[in-house]
């Protein structure tokens, strides 16, 4: 059975820095499409061992979700983008068209394809 949250991971790590996706869009091209909440619990589990670039994905609105449940990692996450040169507006907006990834259907393929080929082997070594 795959894991959901292996195939977010595999799309998030080919977002380049000083560019975002959207939870919505995180979703869809890991084939999770209509479950962006799942891509937010997927991404609240990561830690920096993962070396998975969580900041570099925003809420649909061109923002840093904002919740005091992120015990300040909302704020963390918005010094990161700008870190990648991404800018903010005074309303803590960037401009989408401007940021957004584009993903290269090969490589994302191929990345999606290593992470079903790991959990396929996994399965059968149990």
């Amino acid at each position: 059975m795959t894991n959901s949250y292996d195939l977010i991971y595999a799309v998030v790590r080919q977002i380049p820095h000083g560019q975002i996706a959207t939870y919505g869009q995180v979703a869809e091209l890991a084939g999770l499409i209509g479950k962006p909440r799942v891509v937010g619990y997927a991404l609240y589990r990561v830690t920096d061992a993962d070396e998975i670039p969580w900041h570099r994905v925003i809420n649909a609105k061109g923002e840093v979700s904002r919740s005091p449940h992120r015990n300040g990692s909302d704020d963390y996450q918005q010094s990161l983008l700008e870190a990648e040169g991404i800018e903010f507006n005074s309303a803590g907006k960037l401009d989408l068209k401007r940021y957004r990834w584009i993903a290269d259907t090969e490589i994302l393929e191929a990345a999606i394809a290593r992470v079903w080929q790991t959990l396929e082997t996994a399965d059968h070594h149990d």
